[in-house]
């Protein structure tokens, strides 16, 4: 059993097997990017598109990481243990910085946090979906926080990298972790449950994310799947699923662990009804679970986020959280959302949904703008990973914005269908602009804004429009 932070020893001990002594330094970071490192970092060289972390390796050093896992030779001042030589022994000495040489940088990361994670007696939580796992997972996280030291990935750490840096955070008084868990195709959700063995697994929506990878939505269904195949039986496990899924309520045929349907269908265990969005001020909604019913205020932006606020509550169910607390943890600071409400030039509201764009998401942020009072411009860039949904998915945006924005402007080649969508049903030309760079909008956007408007800002990370959000924030 863990007595406390990761240590190089513990470091060690999951990659060779053997635990050395007189190494407990203790490791207070793991990394993968150099400028990141600080006193007593690890530092794990791993090879990119754009850049190969085995030379930044000095760099991490010089910043003070007091490791680094590589699988390549690298030519820094510090001792150097070849993991991948048969005949190795345990030097008869450390000095630091350690160069540990394995076959793959990825794959020690991964065998590392498998056995660190094997060190702690704590509940895990994953969350999987096509829309919303960020959002879940930081409001899951709000919730359970206020009963238990909760810990939880950062960002949007949830691949096969981001999935085991997280892990390699946990410490002995960590009691609960919340886990996002994404993928491209089947087998990789499968590979994320075996290295964080969660008990309970939460799936949000089924949709076309991810299909130029994995090709169908039945691909998709299959790989999400994944995550409630792998949760312990009942009652150490619970599968909590969207009823108002069809292709997730399935998902309880596979398996063992303990069935939590959440939606807002009187069918479900836990159900909502009588939602009302309260614009910037949030929504309001009734709860309903055993005989129950509590009505409810939180301060998430539009009416699609009562289904994150069923995703949070259900989980804080499931450990044994009472009303108050979870109530207290959906209404709680701390649950950081992804779209946020930012002040615009000029008095105008800036609805900041920059992270990234699938179909489902950008009717719920136009559903948003819907709501509010003001001038509606809806900038609207690329959805990327749609595969043979793309235009689908496109022309179907370009008509619900028609039927909202007062404005609406696009950004890049795939944008450039839901403005001719919206044109060729009837949108005003003047209303529509077709641009191609973040620089275009800004300028467009100064030039026409005024106090009254509500801006939507949404695209693809990949648009990186949140340079968009920068530039007018600041005026």
């Amino acid at each position: 059993m863990s007595t406390g932070m990761l240590t190089l020893a513990d470091v060690i001990e999951g990659l060779a097997g053997r635990r050395p002594g007189r190494l407990e330094q203790p490791i207070s970071t793991t990394v993968i990017d150099s400028r990141q490192a600080k006193p007593g970092a690890l530092f794990i060289a791993l090879k990119g598109e754009h850049a190969d972390g085995h030379d930044y390796v000095a760099d991490a050093f010089s910043h003070g990481a007091v490791a680094a896992i590589v699988e390549r030779g690298v030519v820094v001042s510090g001792l150097m243990w070849d993991l991948t030589d048969p005949a190795r022994t345990l030097p008869s000495a450390w000095s630091l910085p350690l160069v540990l040489k394995t076959a793959s940088s990825l794959q020690a990361l991964q065998q590392m946090a498998t056995f660190w994670r094997r060190q702690h007696e704590l509940r895990v939580v994953g969350i999987t979906g096509s829309v919303g796992k960020t959002t879940t997972k930081e409001l899951t996280a709000a919730v359970l926080a206020r009963r238990y030291v909760t810990l939880k990935s950062e960002a949007s750490y949830n691949n096969e990298i981001g999935l085991p840096l997280a892990l390699m955070h946990l410490t002995n008084g960590h009691e609960r972790a919340v886990l996002e868990m994404g993928m491209y195709d089947v087998g990789e959700i499968a590979g994320l449950a075996r290295i964080a063995r969660p008990h309970v697994g939460v799936v949000t929506i089924i949709g076309p994310v991810h299909l130029e990878r994995a090709r169908t939505i039945e691909r998709i269904v299959k790989a999400k799947m994944e995550l409630v195949e792998a949760l312990p039986p009942t009652p150490e496990g619970v599968a909590i699923l969207n009823y108002d899924d069809e292709r997730v309520r399935g998902m309880a045929q596979a398996t063992q662990a303990r069935v939590f349907y959440y939606g807002l269908s009187p069918d479900a265990d836990l159900w909502a009804d009588h939602i009302e969005g309260l614009g910037l001020d949030g929504i309001r909604f009734r709860l309903h679970h055993g005989g129950e019913t509590l009505h409810v205020k939180i301060p998430l932006l539009g009416r699609h986020s009562v289904h994150t606020a069923l995703r949070a509550a259900a989980v804080g169910l499931a450990e044994g959280l009472d009303w108050q607390e979870i109530i207290e943890g959906l209404r709680g600071p701390s649950a950081h959302l992804r779209l946020m409400s930012v002040p615009g030039p000029k008095g105008a509201i800036i609805l900041d949904d920059t992270y990234n764009a699938s179909p489902a998401s950008t009717f719920a942020a136009l559903n948003l703008l819907d709501e509010l009072d003001g001038r509606k411009i809806a900038v609207l860039g690329d959805m990327l990973e749609l595969g043979g949904y793309e235009r689908e998915g496109h022309e179907k945006v370009g008509m619900r914005a028609l039927e909202v924005a007062d404005v609406l402007i696009t950004l890049g080649p795939r944008g450039h269908i839901i403005g001719e969508t919206a044109l060729r049903w009837g949108m005003p030309a003047g209303h529509v602009h077709i641009l191609e760079e973040n620089a275009e909008v800004v300028t467009l956007l100064e030039q026409m804004v005024t106090g009254d408007d509500v801006i939507l800002i949404k695209g693809s990370r990949a648009m990186r429009m949140e340079e968009i959000v920068n530039v007018l924030g600041r005026e």
